[in-house]
């Protein structure tokens, strides 16, 4: 569950520089970096909150070596993958090796969830707080 919870503590933390990029940008009237806003919003916001859902509810799949190296490549690769990106928007081309690398990381750190989601992922394996009788 410790992967889970930090999944959601990051999301928060990427829900909020999202928020604030958005709007640093309608304030100064520049909307350069809209696509990583939308990177960051989704990517890091959304796709780690539920990320962190789904470890919360199902330990298992956050306990397994699958689930710590989604969460280590995944953690690693997207806010290197941001600053290549946000260079890139504005016109800078100096770090654009970090769009070679990390997008592809990233990517890597998609597939390793989705074998950990069929492998570990299982009715019987939800979080035991959910499993109580619905009655009490």
């Amino acid at each position: 569950m410790k992967i889970g919870v930090l999944f959601l503590k990051l999301a928060s933390l990427y829900f909020l520089v999202g928020v604030g990029l958005g709007l640093t940008m309608e304030m100064i009237e520049d909307h350069r970096l809209a696509g990583a806003h939308a990177h960051i919003n989704l990517v890091g916001w959304a796709s780690m909150a539920l990320f962190g859902v789904l470890y919360v509810l199902f330990p298992k799949a956050g306990d397994s070596t699958l689930g710590k190296l989604h969460f280590w490549l995944y953690n690693i690769s997207f806010p290197l993958f941001m600053l290549g990106l946000s260079f890139f928007l504005v016109g800078n081309q100096s770090l654009m090796f970090l769009l070679v690398i990390f997008p592809n990381i990233l990517v890597l750190s998609v597939i390793l969830f989705v074998l950990n989601v069929f492998l570990n992922v299982k009715a019987a394996d939800v979080h035991p707080y959910l499993n109580k009788d619905s009655s009490v």
